[in-house]
């Protein structure tokens, strides 16, 4: 295959890994002193007083049959169902089977929980790096994969904030282009991303720049009450509906009449519910508990979780066609982890939410205590941050939480607060990979086969855990 417009490509000592393509922003020249700063053209963006090339990918193509798709944007999404970037006809591929992304600068293949598995070169994957050429099976649908020598801008903002969500970083820039268009349309949308990374308010932010942004904006938490109760909550309910309905309630949807409905964790919505939703959403028109006829509604509906809704449909626990009904738009908002060169910037925006000021805490806006920040994983997203620079705030000096957490010390009770059972566990896995990945390497002297093959797990995968945790082997 020809390669233009870039160098060859080079394997790493693993089957399943390319260096694909760079993501890194390069600088152009920075306009000289006193003069004002003219953007070039729609391929840079502005940072600071100089500009940056926009970031691009390289494209790949992927070929099942006589179907080819040429991807431009950074990732795919292969299956059975209909919506899928590649459609796969054949029996023995899952709805949604595997999807692509490109990450460190390479492909990605992850399987999304398949009946039958995702297969690179002949062995079977959960994540793999893809090379030029590399062969993909789903159940026995065979997939070509090739990458293209053309380089494809991806379109950011010229914002750096939307909302309360704060990054100048690429990936958010990315995100904000995305959610300034779902703001002046009126589709339905869901929000992913892992807990605390602010999927709330980046569906507020949404509704507050749309044009129901004079109308109610209501939350409902699908995970946090029995499925009797969500439904009224949903729905309201006539008096004697059941027991214990001693009035008569309007539920959310009609509550919000004009406005806007978060379904947050969405993902716990009980399948019995879900059929309701889907007619909400299909027919804008909902009908009380105890109550005989149907009330016409007008609200948008936005849905959040920290699951992905794809391996739930595979898994059968999630409705496939309400999931394509809320899909029309999906964002995945990133990880701390993934953007930590925001963390300066959201530190700043999160001590002054809180009141802090360079007067009252010096030390807080210290660019040594900013840069500090980064050494930490930050497991529960922005929601953890917020409560780390508020207990610095309240004693008035840097806590330990971050070299602590970088370092792989092990959780006490006193750092799971302000946090979900969920964070509070991923924390504790993390902290357990982290020591148990080190102690791995120092007993094989940093050789990754070897250390792959006692913790047993594919090379690919140990690479990405050791990248992740800033470890480094031979």
């Amino acid at each position: 295959m020809t390669r233009k417009g870039r160098g060859p490509l080079e394997d790493e000592d693993d089957d399943h890994s390319t260096r694909a393509t760079s993501l890194e922003l390069k600088p152009l020249p920075v306009p000289a002193p006193h003069s004002a700063p003219k953007k070039p053209d729609d391929k840079t963006l502005q940072v600071g007083s100089g500009y940056r090339l926009a970031p691009s990918v390289l494209g790949f193509a992927l070929t099942w049959r006589d179907d080819r798709v040429l991807v431009t944007d950074g990732r795919a999404q292969l299956g059975s169902g209909e919506g899928n970037t590649l459609v796969i006809g054949d029996a023995t591929a899952s709805r949604f089977h595997c999807e692509l992304r490109i990450e460190d600068n390479r492909v990605l293949v992850r399987d999304l929980g398949s009946t039958n598995g995702t297969f690179v070169d002949g062995v079977r994957i959960r994540e793999a790096y893809l090379k030029d050429g590399s062969r993909l099976k789903l159940g026995t649908a065979e997939v070509s994969f090739e990458l293209e020598g053309t380089r494809h801008f991806l379109p950011v903002s010229d914002a750096s904030t939307f909302g309360e969500l704060v990054g100048p970083s690429s990936v958010m820039r990315q995100l904000f282009s995305v959610l300034e268009k779902a703001a002046r349309s009126d589709t339905t949308l869901i929000l992913d991303g892992e807990t605390g990374t602010g999927k709330t308010r980046a569906a507020s932010a949404i509704h507050e720049k749309s044009a129901r942004a004079h109308k109610p904006f209501l939350v409902v938490d699908c995970g946090a009450l029995p499925p009797t109760l969500l439904e009224a909550e949903l729905f309201g309910h006539e008096k004697g509906a059941f027991t214990g309905a001693v009035n008569r309630r309007v539920g959310v949807f009609e509550e919000a009449e004009g406005g806007t409905v978060l379904l947050d964790e969405i993902g716990e919505m009980p399948l019995e519910l879900q059929p309701r939703l889907l007619r909400v959403l299909e027919e804008k028109q909902i009908k009380r508990l105890g109550q005989n006829k149907f009330t016409p509604i007008d609200v948008r509906i936005l849905a959040a979780t920290h699951r992905d809704l794809r391996a739930e449909v595979n898994a059968g626990k999630f409705r496939a066609d309400l999931y394509f009904r809320l899909a029309v738009v999906r964002v995945t908002v990133p990880s701390l982890r993934d953007r930590l060169a925001d963390l300066p910037a959201i530190a700043r925006t999160v001590l002054a939410q809180l009141g802090a000021t360079q007067r009252t805490h010096p030390r807080l806006f210290e660019e040594t205590f900013l840069a500090s920040l980064s050494r930490a994983d930050w497991p529960g997203n922005v929601r953890e941050l917020r409560n780390h620079l508020e207990r610095c705030m309240l004693f008035d000096e840097e806590m330990p939480l971050g070299e602590r957490a970088a370092s792989g010390a092990a959780s006490t009770p006193e750092s799971w607060s302000g946090l979900s059972l969920t964070s509070a566990r991923q924390r504790m896995i993390e902290q357990f990979e982290r020591a148990y990945l080190a102690q791995l390497l120092e007993r094989h002297e940093g050789k990754v086969s070897l250390a792959a093959k006692e913790a047993e797990v594919d090379r690919v995968y140990l690479y990405r855990l050791l990248r992740k945790y800033g470890l480094k082997a031979k």
